[in-house]
């Protein structure tokens, strides 16, 4: 009796796993699942943590062993998600970012909302002018740190903060100023209030960008947002989609596709690649749980959307959560007195450097020889410059986000004064969640991705110089480069029918052997089943036995005997 307690005891003991959930302001939150426990389970626990009720906005994220992101899928078991050895790690973000954040009804959602932004401003997913990214950070200092002392805060002292990836003394000076003047007297939640209404209007809100390339192999980011679809190429945003224009989103492979029906009646489809079928997939369910979240007005109307060819079944996915007009009527009912919030002040962080005290980053850029060495915490430099992608016409949301490096003499006094100068890359954000601790290997394996990059002194040297027979040698293989990257789409169209082509062979001799199979059964063998007796009895297959069946059996055999014989006389 005691050795099955101590054995029923020990299997219990194995169907607990422990989890780890990182949280936005770096906090860990530790507990105990069982081993068919769904993510909606989990989800739930760190709600409650959290003192949580406008939780439709957050998820869990997780990397499983190929490195690939993910985000938890709450009608699942959360351990075969995860797909790798326990203790878990997983991370805490805000999945749908609100289209009005102010418009939050409780302070805690604001708040978890606002450290959020503030990520993205220092990983480079927030863009801005120098001076909205002052105020920006002013914002940040007057919540976490309160109103200017002169006796707390010397001369320089926000240079010991870092908000963004780069910046230089002039924007540290800046930030400073409207600290010292303009935000005096502001408590923590107005100061983060007044934070997010100035971050919905910057036009990279709510992007997290998937890295792909376009049909001519440039290199490309797609990001889902509040409004609709965006691609990012460069330093330019080249493409935004309403999402009532949006009509489809399938993948096949790497390949992913947006279908778009524009005003006026036209269509069209876009196609990218992702690095991996996995990223690809993935691209596609964020795209299909955004579209949901945002387009729809009611949950009942979400459907099971299938990524599928014409013989072959494909992916499956369907959204599990309320839309947003669902949420924002459900937070209108919450009456309950405001939970405490605990603020996190500046403290070291692993992962956001951004709260985290230390010397400024130089602005000057560096040279490609000590690119290699610069930490991954200081964020990734420019993509190089790349042609335009799909020639879709971009919406008038904004025609770019910051200048092109690149960008011609004519065009240099229309330039917007950016952070330390320099064009915004969207690598940082497709660095994988902060599971493991960063590393120079994880950083050299994002410039692989995104291209070798150089310094800007050196793009404005190569400008102002004259072409060289070497120079136009290569600009003469670019352009060739390209005109095959148009001739890609033809084959991969031809290649397609073919594979469907033979698909369909496959499928029809399948069911012709299957047939022959069956008949051969039904005429040869002595099964006494009571489906084959009958219709063995039926006047219709004796006629078909005796006249048809019978005679062909017996050429076959007579053409196997001769060619048998024919072998044996050789």
């Amino acid at each position: 009796m005691l050795s099955r307690l101590m054995s029923g005891s020990s299997r219990s003991l194995e169907r607990e796993y422990s989890c780890t959930v990182r949280l936005l302001d770096d906090s860990e939150y530790t507990c105990t699942i069982q081993r068919d426990a769904k993510g909606q389970y989990l989800f739930d626990l760190l709600c409650h943590h959290l003192n949580l009720l406008e939780k439709d906005y957050f998820g869990i994220r997780f990397v499983d062993p190929d490195k690939q992101r993910h985000w938890l899928e709450f009608t699942k078991s959360v351990v075969k998600q995860l797909r790798s050895q326990p203790p878990f790690t997983m991370c805490f973000r805000v999945k749908f970012y609100p289209a009005d954040p102010a418009a939050l009804k409780e302070e805690i959602t604001r708040y978890l909302v606002f450290l959020q932004i503030k990520r993205d401003l220092y990983h480079g997913r927030l863009l801005c002018k120098t001076s909205d990214a002052a105020l920006l950070a002013a914002y940040i200092l007057q919540a976490e740190i309160g109103d200017y002392d002169p006796g707390k805060h010397p001369e320089g002292y926000s240079s010991k903060f870092q908000f963004f990836p780069k910046h230089s003394e002039k924007l540290e000076r800046k930030i400073a100023e409207i600290h010292k003047t303009e935000l005096s007297g502001q408590t923590p939640a107005t100061s983060e209030l007044n934070f997010l209404r100035k971050a919905q209007t910057l036009e990279t809100y709510g992007v997290d960008p998937h890295p792909c390339k376009d049909v001519s192999g440039n290199a490309a980011f797609l990001a889902f947002t509040p409004f609709g679809f965006v691609v990012l190429q460069g330093n330019k945003r080249v493409h935004f989609i309403k999402w009532n224009e949006v009509t489809k989103l399938k993948f096949e492979g790497k390949t992913f596709y947006l279908y778009v029906s524009q005003k006026e009646e036209k269509k069209i489809i876009l196609t990218y690649f992702a690095p991996t079928p996995e990223a690809c997939k993935h691209l596609w369910k964020c795209g299909i749980e955004n579209q949901a979240f945002y387009k729809l007005e009611k949950s009942s109307q979400v459907r099971t959307v299938s990524s599928s060819n014409l013989f072959f079944k494909g992916s499956r996915f369907r959204y599990s959560g309320r839309v947003a007009k669902e949420v924002m009527e459900s937070s209108a009912k919450i009456k309950r007195e405001p939970p405490e919030i605990h603020r996190a002040g500046m403290v070291p962080s692993r992962s956001c450097p951004s709260i985290t005290h230390g010397p400024r980053l130089s602005s000057v850029p560096r040279t490609r020889r000590r690119a290699v060495h610069i930490s991954i915490m200081e964020g990734l430099e420019s993509l190089r410059d790349s042609a335009h992608s799909t020639p879709v016409r971009s919406s008038s949301h904004g025609d770019t986000f910051l200048p092109h490096v690149r960008s011609s003499r004519a065009d240099s006094n229309e330039r917007v004064a950016v952070i330390a100068d320099e064009a915004y890359s969207p690598a940082d954000s497709v660095l994988p969640t902060p599971v493991a601790e960063h590393s120079l290997e994880l950083m050299l394996l994002s410039r692989q991705i995104n291209g070798a990059t150089c310094s800007i002194e050196e793009e404005k040297e190569s400008e102002a110089s004259t072409p060289t027979a070497a120079e136009v040698e290569a600009l003469g293989g670019e352009l060739r480069a390209l005109c095959q990257g148009h001739s890609r789409p033809v084959e991969e169209q031809v290649n397609k029918f073919v594979l469907s082509v033979l698909r369909l062979l496959l499928v029809t001799m399948g069911l012709l052997f299957v047939l022959l199979l069956l008949l051969i059964i039904l005429t040869e063998s002595d099964l006494d089943i009571a489906f084959f007796r009958d219709i063995r009895q039926t006047p219709e297959f004796e006629q078909f036995h005796y006249q048809y069946f019978c005679p062909l059996r017996r050429w076959f055999a007579c053409k196997i005997r001769s060619v048998v014989s024919l072998l044996i006389d050789t």
